[in-house]
């Protein structure tokens, strides 16, 4: 008899509805559909992304307890769906995705520019992970700095983990272009990610692989955090 199979960390509560309703969204990205069908983004989208959050805040405690789980509609963990489209040449009002940061508990972190873990849902390209996005220069120079001078630690972390984001062509001023690190010292960004398909978002078991993607980014998190000041 085959091994009975442990119920997945909490119940899926994301349906069919999230995808349904971003894709319409993508075809009728204006403020008149928006209004008409804002009813189905909160019960389709926001609210089940809400009530997903708030399952998360015990499991996350269980790989750091200074990371928030918040699932306020606004101001908590679930970022806004209206675009910023005062420097953009698409001026397309909504984002065709739902993003969540769970930030870190201080002040001093930077907010959504300091480490976090954060979650992607979109039609086809969905993601789940942690790091640390356009840090403020103050931070990058930290982490740098940390890399540079902890480097058999940021190797074996690097070892184990894809990590990502936009570099420069260049190793910054300061520090040694033949250094080690070299190719990393040169990341604005740092994160790393799952990604998952559609259909994966969906499975009863996908709290089971969400809370592993975050704990599999933990590593890189700390890092981040111990280079910054911040408890893990």
């Amino acid at each position: 008899m085959a091994p009975r199979q442990a119920p997945p960390v909490f119940e899926n509560p994301l349906g069919p509805g999230l995808f349904r309703f971003l894709k319409d969204l993508k075809t009728h990205n204006d403020r008149d559909w928006f209004q008409a069908n804002r009813a189905r983004y909160e019960a389709e989208a926001r609210d089940p992304v809400l009530q997903l959050i708030a399952a998360c805040s015990e499991p996350l405690a269980s790989i750091s307890r200074h990371f928030d789980a918040d699932p306020r509609p606004s101001g908590g963990s679930l970022f806004r769906i209206y675009r910023d489209t005062r420097f953009s040449r698409d001026k397309s009002p909504y984002k065709t995705h739902l993003g969540v940061n769970f930030r870190h508990h201080s002040a001093a972190a930077g907010g959504v520019h300091g480490p976090g873990f954060y979650l992607h849902f979109e039609h086809g390209g969905c993601f789940a992970g942690g790091g640390l996005w356009h840090p403020e220069p103050d931070a990058l120079l930290k982490v740098r700095e940390a890399i540079a001078t902890r480097s058999a630690a940021w190797r074996k972390l690097r070892a184990g983990l894809e990590i990502e984001g936009e570099a420069l062509k260049r190793v910054p001023q300061g520090f040694d272009p033949d250094h080690p690190c070299a190719e990393d010292l040169k990341l604005k960004d740092f994160y790393a990610s799952t990604g998952f398909r559609d259909p994966e978002i969906l499975a009863p078991d996908f709290p089971d692989h969400l809370l592993a993607a975050l704990r599999e980014a933990a590593p890189l998190v700390a890092f981040l955090c111990r280079a910054l000041d911040l408890p893990f």
